[in-house]
């Protein structure tokens, strides 16, 4: 894109200059309250206006030796100056990167993409900015989570795009990318959540524990706290509330899923999933008014899921529910659909509104018979928690009757209505 030959008056050009510009003040303004750097605003402003100026002059000479040169340039004067320091002081290399990625940030702008400049500017001052948080955060971190933090790149950066985009097995339902991005997207959600329930800990309270409880797995939450219901009538208490916010928070999730892999399924899923949402959240908030203020709750250990054994073992659930679902479908019609995403939702509600979800994408089932299926998914999840909580103990599951009953209520209220 040849800006510098069109005009003084274009915008483009200025837009360039003035993003240039701008690149280099925002990250010398993160490097100057640094007083180990030796750059600052002044000098970050010249680095990224340089860039940006010799990536106007190569586009207009037509040579690509000047952008290079000026990057070995700028990195060069940085490097000698911190070479003068005394071996107690900090190296500079932070900022010596820095100003590398400043020049380069804006030669992009010069190059006429200022806005995808800026942006990643504002990505770089951030890391720049938040050293401290990110060091901590990195020395907290077991060893066992970084190695499934890197299962979980491996899994999303190398496996996923190394698999065949089509349809095997019958019915050409088991695409293999597609599996493995819902094996992805399910991880992903998982890692987010176990590392945010690990951070934060006990100082959030009963209700961020019921939220991320059920980020992580509702079910496997409605279990573990139906057994510890029993220590104490406080516990007892937080359980009740831990495990109906866990249960709303599945809604929330499907919603998301809904929206990532088919969103044009949303104006009929929404009413099911609204509804169901406003009349569990109503309970909820009267058991939330009755619970003992100031309650603490002593978090149990998690287990991350994005370990590639738990992977590995949704993906082939998944991938059953799938050839399960095509089958019962081709054998009894829509029913058999309904049948699978039913046994699926028992042990965990995602392989079965996965599966709905991508058939309603593939042009397999009508929209009815995708939102049909994935209530009755979280209508038998919703039933098998319920039984989960009544083996523990009947008198918390008596209790839960309210906030799951009118989820429960909600939800087919809202299903009738889209089916009506």
């Amino acid at each position: 894109m040849e800006i510098i030959g069109s005009g003084l008056l274009d915008p483009a050009l200025w837009l360039a200059i003035g993003g240039g510009l701008g690149i280099g003040l925002l990250i010398g303004l993160e490097r100057e309250r640094n007083p180990a750097a030796k750059a600052g605003v002044r000098t970050f402003a010249l680095v990224s206006l340089l860039g940006t100026l010799v990536a106007l002059l190569g586009a207009h000479v037509d040579t690509a030796w000047l952008l290079p040169a000026g990057l070995l340039a700028v990195t060069g004067m940085l490097i000698v100056a911190y070479a003068r320091v005394a071996p107690e002081e900090d190296p500079g290399t932070t900022t010596v990167a820095a100003a590398g990625v400043a020049y380069l940030l804006g030669a992009l702008a010069g190059l006429g993409e200022a806005t995808l400049a800026a942006a990643l500017a504002i990505v770089v001052t951030a890391l720049l900015y938040f050293k401290p948080e990110l060091e901590g955060w990195s020395s907290a971190l077991k060893r066992e989570e970084q190695v499934s933090l890197l299962q979980f790149l491996v899994i999303t950066f190398i496996v996923l795009p190394l698999l065949p985009d089509r349809g095997y097995g019958p019915y050409g339902v088991l695409n293999p990318r597609e599996i493995w991005l819902m094996v992805v997207l399910i991880a992903g959600v998982g890692v987010a959540s176990y590392m945010a329930l690990r951070v934060t800990g006990e100082r959030h309270g009963t209700l961020l524990t019921g939220l991320l409880g059920g980020l992580v797995s509702s079910t496997a939450t409605t279990a573990l706290y139906a057994r510890r219901s029993s220590e104490s009538p406080a516990m007892s208490q937080v359980a009740l509330v831990v495990v109906s916010l866990a249960n709303l928070v599945v809604l929330v999730r499907v919603a998301v899923l809904a929206l990532v892999v088919a969103p044009d399924i949303l104006t009929r899923l929404l009413p099911v999933l609204g509804a169901a949402l406003a009349a569990g959240v109503a309970a909820a908030a009267f058991l939330l008014w009755r619970a003992e203020r100031g309650a603490q709750l002593a978090l149990p250990p998690a287990r991350n899921p994005a370990e590639i054994g738990m992977a590995l073992r949704f993906g082939a659930l998944y991938a059953v529910v799938l050839l399960a679902a095509a089958w019962l479908q081709d054998l009894i019609g829509s029913r058999g659909l309904y049948v699978a995403t039913a046994l699926s939702g028992v042990a965990d509600v995602d392989p079965g509104v996965l599966s709905a979800l991508n058939l309603y994408g593939a042009g397999r089932i009508e929209p009815a018979t995708a939102v049909a299926a994935i209530a009755i998914a979280l209508f038998a999840n919703t039933l098998f928690k319920l039984s989960v909580l009544a083996w523990f103990s009947r008198r918390l599951a008596l209790r839960a009757l309210l906030p799951f009953g009118a989820a429960l209520a909600g939800g087919a209220g809202g299903l009738l209505l889209v089916l009506g």
